[in-house]
């Protein structure tokens, strides 16, 4: 599993790159997942979904999921 805080330094290309060594077969079957962080409503936004279209190009499946504010994170 990989967990991207921020990716609005890099290009998609290196994103690409990242998933590929991620998502490759893993032995006795294993499935790696990778996760990108993004704030809604910022510019962090604009780039992540400009990769999101890079990689669904370059035949990567991703779902979108939101998080809602009001989310009690306390044990």
């Amino acid at each position: 599993m990989a967990i991207q805080i921020s990716g609005s330094f890099g290009s998609r290309q290196e994103e690409a790159q990242r998933l590929g060594r991620i998502l490759r077969p893993k032995k006795q079957g294993e499935q790696a997942t990778f996760y990108s962080i993004v704030t809604r409503e910022s510019k962090e936004l604009d780039f992540a979904m400009n990769r999101q279209l890079f990689l669904a190009e370059q035949g990567y499946a991703y779902e979108i999921r939101y998080f809602e504010e009001d989310v009690d994170f306390e044990a």
